[in-house]
């Protein structure tokens, strides 16, 4: 018999598992993520020197990958990727298809399935662990993103970390620390 009142927290769980389990709750869940990615990406400022903005996309994107897990996640974004190289407006800056910023994009699917994986094994549940999952998750983004943007801007690898990386450093170090604070609380307030 089931409930329609939520399961508390279990090991293995991730955040949107609290919710009550359904086919529709999953379906949501991944467009959700997907809709929230492509709003986050509509937050872009453009980087002198560099094709690609900072955007807050790449925070949306882990955030879906913590809280919905690896395999909604993975959905999510590549629903998100699907859409956008179908025509929706949602890449950053209300663009759509294929640029040279689209390596980041793919890196956001890998990376979105490794944070909720790791989300899984707890990794969102302490600031410390957090950081390390936020941390893996721009890793895997930067490694597609970065040799993506040297190859079809046709750029050497180190004028494509200068264009491509460098510039993102400290934004990313700033939406880790917002994550580090808002998915370890949320996990707090379940426990209440």
């Amino acid at each position: 018999m089931s409930t329609a009142a939520a399961a508390p927290a279990r090991p293995g769980q991730v955040l949107a598992d609290l919710l009550p389990a359904s086919r529709v709750r999953d379906v949501a869940l991944v467009v959700g993520g997907a809709a929230l990615t492509g709003l986050a990406a509509q937050i872009a400022v453009p980087v002198p020197g560099s094709p690609v903005p900072v955007t807050g996309q790449t925070f949306a994107a882990l955030l879906v990958g913590t809280t919905l897990g690896a395999s909604r996640g993975l959905s999510a974004l590549v629903l998100y990727a699907l859409a956008g190289l179908a025509g929706v407006p949602w890449f950053a800056n209300g663009t759509s298809g294929v640029s040279v910023s689209f390596g980041y994009i793919l890196g956001m699917i890998l990376a979105s399935a490794a944070v909720g994986a790791l989300a899984r094994r707890g990794a969102d549940r302490s600031v410390l662990r957090t950081a390390g999952a936020m941390l893996v998750g721009e890793a895997i983004i930067y490694a597609v993103g970065v040799p993506y943007l040297a190859y079809t801007a046709d750029l050497s690898m180190s004028a494509a970390i200068a264009a491509g990386l460098t510039p993102f450093l400290i934004g990313d170090a700033l939406k880790a620390a917002l994550a580090m604070g808002l998915l370890p609380s949320a996990w707090k307030l379940v426990k209440r």
